[in-house]
């Protein structure tokens, strides 16, 4: 089996949070939703499963974090372009996301962030390799 990564997230408002999700991008999987959560996919490896406070808390050991005031996680999504991060934050505004910041360029990286109605800080980026900085071997 091909190794996997699903984050967790606690949401208060589980369609409003489908609806911002796949606005995203991301889609839903039926096979892993109810009620309670839905699994939203990223790509065949990366998912992220959206679940009620009261289902979240069924697995936690600890209180749900305030990600409305404190930041629990940065959780970065990379795309094929520059034109892609915009056109993802577009969608993902217009679905009631918030833009804490402006665009972030690092030259061989452009990088967004975006809130979800939960504050959970998603950061869409675009990097092209072939402008990666080289580091000199220093002389002694």
């Amino acid at each position: 089996m091909a190794k996997q990564i699903f984050i967790n997230l606690a949401v208060k408002d589980l369609q409003k949070s489908v609806n911002f999700y796949t606005a995203l991008g991301f889609t839903i999987n039926p096979q892993f939703s109810d009620d309670t959560g839905k699994c939203m996919v990223w790509s065949d490896n990366i998912f992220v499963m959206i679940l009620t406070h009261e289902k979240f808390a069924s697995f936690a050991t600890k209180p749900i974090a305030d990600t409305k005031s404190n930041v629990a996680g940065l959780f970065s999504l990379s795309v094929d372009s520059v034109d892609e991060v915009n056109t993802m934050m577009d969608n993902g505004l217009k679905a009631g996301g918030t833009e804490p910041n402006e665009m972030r360029d690092y030259g061989f990286m452009q990088q967004r962030t975006i809130e979800d109605f939960d504050g959970h800080t998603w950061e869409p980026f675009y990097m092209d390799m072939s402008k990666i900085p080289t580091q000199q071997p220093t002389r002694q």
